[in-house]
This record gives C-alpha cells, structure tokens and sequence, in this order.
C-alpha cells in the first residue's frame, strides 16, 4: 500500500472512531462523510506525493477553515485513543512523523 493510500485509511479511521466512540453514533454523520471525501481529495491531489510527510508539519496547509477545524476537532480527540482502537495505525502514523524526511521541495 502507498503512503497516500495509508494517510486516506488512517484518517478514515480516525473519523469512524470519533463518530463512534464521541459522538455515540451507528452510522457516520453526512457532515463527517463528507470530510472524509474532502481529506482523500486533499491527499489525491497532495504536492509532494508520495514524499509528503505528516499533513500536521506540512508547510501548507490545504484545507479550508472550515474542513481544518472539524479534522483538528477529530485528531485532538481520537489521537490519545489511537493505540487503543487501531494500534498499527498508530504505530505506522508515529514512525512517520517521527522520522527525519528530506524536506519536500515545490
């Protein structure tokens, strides 16, 4: 699997936790559905491909405001709960933002 492929799992992921787990919901809400195509558009279309590192240190920031602030509601609460519901995620998301990358170029 790509690293692109990887990031859209994993924020998927972490939206279906939320949803779950906070909001106390069955189904995912419309309005996280359609953050969830919003961040795998983003990362489709992402700069740096493959090259790209953890979208938190990234030099630009692609999301709208209204989209950056949901998505950094979400993280702020599955990111403690991550190596609870998904362990390998975690792991992988750790190693990479962890990691030295060489610095993407525009």
């Amino acid at each position: 699997m790509n690293r692109i492929d990887r990031e859209k799992k994993t924020v998927q992921k972490m939206i279906e936790i939320y949803c779950r787990h906070h909001l106390k919901q069955t189904t995912i809400p419309e309005e996280y559905q359609q953050l969830i195509a919003y961040a795998h558009n983003r990362l489709s279309h992402c700069r740096f491909g493959e090259n790209k590192n953890v979208c938190k240190k990234c030099p630009i920031h692609c999301y709208a405001p209204k989209e950056r602030q949901q998505i950094r509601e979400v993280m702020r609460w599955v990111g403690p709960r991550m190596m609870i519901y998904a362990p390998k995620a975690t792991i992988i998301h750790a190693g990479i933002s962890l990691k030295k990358m060489i610095p993407c170029k525009r």
